[in-house]
């Protein structure tokens, strides 16, 4: 099944996380894709949005719905995709400091059937801005996380 990740507002190239005891000024931010270990598809920061075509694939087990590709991480019945972020350097290296999980159990069964039967993509739109104005991290379950078929 195909799956497009559609990020809309973005927190900017620079994260300053100062304000913690262990925090660090971030420059250069950027957001991808986790793919097994490696993180893909770059996007900036201050990208006016960023999209993501994936493929995984549904399955039924005796948990109920599951997901396996190779952006699928997590153990069966808490399967999850990470967007992964960090800086680029001078040298075009990536350098994590915090991921965002989107969870897949919260993507309604109906959805993920409706997508998959009708050839449609499922759809999952994140804001990537949390609250607080940072880039959005941690597990992100609805209504953080719109699943609708497209």
């Amino acid at each position: 099944m195909d799956v497009r990740i559609v990020g809309v507002d973005l927190p900017g190239r620079t994260f300053d996380d100062r304000g913690r005891a262990d925090g660090l000024l971030y420059e250069n931010v950027h957001v991808g894709v986790q793919r097994r270990r490696e993180v893909v598809e770059l996007v900036p920061g201050d990208a006016p949005g960023a999209t993501w075509e994936l493929t995984i694939e549904p399955l039924r087990n005796d948990g109920g719905l599951d997901f396996r590709g190779p952006d699928v991480q997590g153990k069966r019945g808490d399967r999850f995709l990470y967007l992964s972020w960090g800086t680029v350097d001078e040298h075009s290296r990536f350098e994590m400091f915090r991921r965002a999980k989107l969870m897949l159990r919260g993507v309604d069964e109906e959805v993920v059937r409706a997508a998959s039967m009708s050839g449609h993509r499922l759809v999952g739109t994140v804001n990537l801005t949390d609250g607080g104005g940072c880039p959005r991290c941690a597990a992100v379950w609805p209504p953080d996380v719109a699943w609708t078929v497209g």
